[in-house]
């Protein structure tokens, strides 16, 4: 018996860098499972394609049928600041009990052990590190996890596969 596993891949897609890089990740995702179907919304162009027209009513409505009907939720994080929509569409799943795997790469986290670092957090403008909406951040905690790699989202998103199917 096979069963489905739908997953909703949540990420900016407003730069050509954004909409490539989604784009090599749900590949990636995709070649894990045959039992596995994504739902990108940048591959949606009735409601994406830029140079057609949807209304804000269009889009809240196709993309969050999509997260409703998801399983899983993969949640890029990365960012100035997490992606209002991708910030979005984590509270519907979290409301819904969608769990949500959140793909935080961000280089600045590496050296947490940094003594100078550290220290340089008691100096005003000086964080090392890079700073993310905890709210946001629990709400995907509280109902899943967070990964800072692309092998780490692999293997978690493998790990919800084999728990499904146990």
């Amino acid at each position: 018996m096979t069963i489905s596993n739908h997953l909703y891949f949540a990420a900016p897609m407003f730069s050509q860098g954004d909409l490539r890089y989604n784009a090599h990740v749900v590949e990636e995702i995709r070649a894990l499972s045959s039992e596995i179907t994504v739902y990108l919304p940048q591959e949606n162009e009735a409601i994406n394609d830029k140079s057609a027209y949807a209304d804000s009513k269009m889009i809240a409505l196709a993309d969050t049928e999509e997260v409703l009907r998801s399983d899983l939720m993969i949640a890029i994080l990365d960012g100035l600041t997490i992606d209002a929509g991708v910030a979005s569409e984590i509270g519907v799943a979290y409301a819904k009990g969608i769990p949500v795997i959140g793909l935080y790469t961000d280089t600045r986290q590496q050296g947490a052990e940094n003594p100078k670092k550290l220290e340089a957090l008691q100096t005003p403008a000086e964080n090392q590190f890079h700073y993310v909406n905890l709210y946001t951040i629990g709400l995907v905690k509280l109902n899943g996890q967070i990964v800072s790699s692309e092998s780490e989202l692999l293997i978690a998103i493998q790990n919800f596969l084999q728990e499904r199917r146990d």
